[in-house]
C-alpha cells in the first residue's frame, strides 16, 4: 500500500499562539485605539503648554513626569503591535504607517539634553502626527496626496509653462510702463505669483490699464508710462482665468480622483485583512456549509428529474384518450 500524501498546510489555517491572538485582540479593541488618541491629544496639548515658559517653570515636574508616562503608553503600544504578530514580529514593518510609528517613538526615547534640548521639544511635536497613523479616515487623505504626486507634477509644469508664457510676455509688454512689477523676467513671475493668489491683483491691472504715472503711489519709476487698457485687461484677465480656475482646478480634481482610488484600496486591504485574520474553524464552517448547500441542491435536481418519471406511461395514455 502506498503512503498516503499529506496534503500542504494551509498557513492561514495555522492557531497563532495564545498570548498573540490576546494581543491582537487588544489592539483591535475600540478601547485601546481610543485611549491612545486620548494619550496623543494629551501629548499635543503639553507641546503647546511648553511654549509658554512661566507656566512651565511652575509645573516643570509634572510636566517631566506626564512626558515618561506617555513615551512609556507608546512603547507599550507598540510593544502590544508588534506582539499580535505573533512569531513574526517583522510582519509589523509592513505597513508604512507602522514604521512611522516606530520611528517617532524611538526619536522620543533619545537622549536629548543640554544643546539638544531643543532638539528633543521638536521630536515632541512630531507625536501629535501620530493622529494621521491613528486615524484612518486621516491615512487615507494623506496616501491619497501622495499617491498624487505623479500627476501633480504634470498639472505643475502645466502650470510652470503658463507662468513661464505670461512672464516672457509681461516683461516685453509691461517692463517700460511698470518696471516695479515687471521690470525683469523673475520679478514678473512673482508678480504672475501675486496675481495667482488674487492678492490685489487688480491693482497690477489698473496700473497697466492706466499707466504708472495716473497710478497714485506707485513705487517705482513713472518716465515710460503707457496706457494699455485693451492689452493690460486681456492679458491679467486670461491669465486669471487659466491660472486660478482651470489649472488649480485640475489639482483639485487629481487630489479627488486620488482620495478615490485610495478609499478603494483600504476597502480591499481591510477585506483582505479580514480574511487573513479569521479564526481558524471559520473556513471550515463555510466549506460545511457550502456542502450542505450543493446537497440540498442535489436533492432537488433527482426531485426535479423523478418527477416525470413518477406520472409513468398510465397518465400519458389518459392524455392521448382526452386528445
Amino acid at each position: 500500500m502506498s503512503a498516503p500524501v499529506t496534503q500542504p498546510a494551509d498557513p492561514r489555517l495555522d492557531p497563532s499562539p495564545a498570548w498573540a491572538e490576546s494581543a491582537r485582540r487588544v489592539a483591535e479593541s475600540a478601547a485601546f485605539r481610543h485611549t491612545i488618541l486620548a494619550i496623543i491629544g494629551l501629548a499635543a496639548i503639553l507641546v503647546g503648554v511648553e511654549t509658554y515658559g512661566g507656566v512651565v517653570d511652575e509645573i516643570r515636574p509634572t510636566l517631566d513626569l506626564v512626558n515618561q508616562l506617555i513615551i512609556i503608553a507608546f512603547v507599550v503600544e507598540l510593544v502590544v503591535r508588534i506582539a499580535a504578530c505573533g512569531h513574526r514580529p517583522w510582519a509589523f514593518f509592513r505597513d508604512p504607517w507602522n514604521v512611522f510609528d516606530f520611528v517617532i517613538v524611538a526619536v522620543c526615547l533619545l537622549p536629548m539634553d543640554g544643546e539638544f534640548a531643543a532638539v528633543a521639544r521638536l521630536a515632541r511635536v512630531l507625536r501629535v502626527l501620530r493622529l494621521v497613523s491613528t486615524v484612518p479616515r486621516l491615512q487615507v487623505i494623506v496616501s491619497s496626496l501622495f499617491n498624487a504626486i505623479p500627476s501633480i507634477f504634470y498639472v505643475m509644469l502645466l502650470l510652470a509653462l503658463l507662468f513661464y508664457v505670461y512672464g516672457v510676455s509681461g516683461t516685453v509688454l509691461f517692463g517700460t510702463n511698470d518696471p516695479w512689477h515687471f521690470g525683469t523676467l523673475h520679478v514678473s513671475l512673482l508678480s504672475l505669483f501675486r496675481v495667482i493668489t488674487l492678492e490685489d491683483w487688480t491693482d497690477i491691472m489698473y496700473i497697466q490699464i492706466h499707466g504708472s504715472a495716473a497710478y497714485a503711489g506707485y513705487p517705482g519709476s513713472t518716465e515710460g508710462s503707457r496706457s494699455m487698457p485693451i492689452v493690460g485687461a486681456a492679458f491679467f484677465v486670461s491669465f486669471v482665468l487659466l491660472g486660478t480656475m482651470i489649472a488649480l482646478n485640475f489639482f483639485v480634481g487629481v487630489v479627488l480622483k486620488s482620495l478615490d482610488d485610495a478609499q478603494k484600496d483600504q476597502a480591499e486591504a481591510i477585506l483582505e485583512a479580514s480574511r487573513r485574520n479569521r479564526p481558524p474553524g471559520s473556513r471550515e464552517t463555510e466549506l460545511a456549509e457550502i456542502a450542505d448547500q450543493i446537497a440540498a441542491l442535489h436533492e432537488r435536481l433527482a426531485g426535479l428529474v423523478a418527477a416525470p418519471a413518477e406520472e409513468g406511461p398510465g397518465r400519458s395514455d389518459d392524455r392521448e384518450r382526452s386528445g
